[in-house]
């Protein structure tokens, strides 16, 4: 069995999802957990989402974090695509947070 670094996916929708998850980043470092960061599209590029999905949980991923604005289905859609953990932070975009 193969020794793998164990890191959390931190998914953003896009670049102006990312300083939202910076707090959430530096408490990660703070306690010393690992994570990968990556900007990816459940709409716009679903297929290079599914890829770094399944490449996360092959290199040792063993949670994932989503942000994404507007219709927030980035954390659904890992979800979908993975038995590990999925915590979707909610963003304040078009209707408020409230979709």
């Amino acid at each position: 069995m193969t020794n793998k670094a164990l890191f959390v996916g931190v998914l953003a929708g896009s670049k102006s999802d990312v300083p939202k998850l910076e707090k959430g980043m530096a408490i990660l470092e703070e306690l010393g957990v690992a994570y990968k960061v990556s900007i990816c599209s459940a709409h716009r590029d679903p297929d290079r989402l599914r890829a770094t999905v399944a490449n996360w949980e092959n290199e040792g991923a063993i949670a994932f974090i989503c942000a994404a604005g507007l219709a927030a289905h980035l954390p659904g859609v890992v979800a979908s695509l993975t038995l590990k953990p999925v915590i979707g932070v909610p963003l304040d975009a078009a209707i408020g947070g409230l979709d």
